[in-house]
């Protein structure tokens, strides 16, 4: 694997990170430019943006070393290069901090999340090419032809799922999918709750290619991460089949 891409001025420029910022600007330009056409703020799309990130960031790595505390040690909590985030973690911070500013700010919080819910599809699956790059949330063995070894504690594993590369693809659809339903006339929300219920199965079901190996089971033969992804797909089936029930009793 390359978790190191290069290094400029003797500076190590690791690929999870880089992968991360390069997600977070498409995502970012094209928030804008979607936020233009609608004519809303794209100043306030720069914010939003910004406090997702950070609040995003911190949240997946507290949440991360919470879950892990055997391996993790909180004065390694700024080492994100090694790709130790909870993207669940990540998503309950990003969320909260959003609300927030859009309530002290007086911004539609979900026009504005229905904006960003694409966007966050994209920042996730390029920053899946920085996981693979980085050796790290590989999936069990295989013989399948695309079966990769990764380097785990100085140890080739032997031919694996690239669970990463599934996830890059995986939310590549979704937001195809998700702009799809921006064309359609729905209710404020519906493409962010959408996003949580798609993102939902999506990880639901990686997880068990990870199992065992670069995720441990957790509760009843599930991972943490399955048992979350649960509760967003319930949470969005209820949330989106009200919002049909309220359409047909206009």
């Amino acid at each position: 694997m390359h978790s190191t891409l290069f290094t400029i001025f003797s500076i190590p420029i690791r690929a999870y990170g880089l992968m991360m910022v390069v997600g977070f600007t498409l995502g970012l330009v094209r928030a804008v430019r979607v936020a233009k056409e609608r004519q809303l703020n794209p100043d306030r799309v720069y914010d939003l943006a910004l406090i997702v990130l950070l609040s995003g960031v911190i949240g997946s790595r507290l949440v991360y070393i919470l879950l892990n505390l055997d391996t993790e040690k909180f004065s390694d909590f700024f080492a994100v290069w090694n790709g130790g985030l909870s993207f669940h973690g990540g998503v309950i911070f990003a969320v909260v901090a959003a609300f927030i500013y859009a309530k002290r700010t007086k911004l539609a919080f979900m026009t504005y999340a229905d904006l960003l819910a694409p966007s966050a599809a994209i920042g996730y699956a390029f920053t899946r090419i920085g996981c693979f790059l980085n050796g790290c949330c590989y999936g069990c063995p295989t013989n399948l032809p695309w079966g990769v070894r990764f380097l785990e504690d100085g140890t080739l594993t032997p031919p694996s799922h690239p669970t990463q590369i599934y996830a890059c693809i995986a939310n590549l659809l979704i937001f195809f999918l998700l702009t799809r339903l921006e064309k359609q006339n729905r209710a404020p929300g519906y493409i962010f709750v959408s996003y949580l219920g798609l993102y939902g199965v999506y990880r639901f079901l990686v997880e068990y290619l990870r199992k065992g190996y670069s995720a441990q089971v957790w509760l009843l033969g599930l991972t943490q991460a399955q048992w979350v992804s649960l509760v967003m797909i319930l949470a969005s089936a209820v949330i989106i089949y009200a919002y049909y029930r309220r359409a047909s009793a206009k």
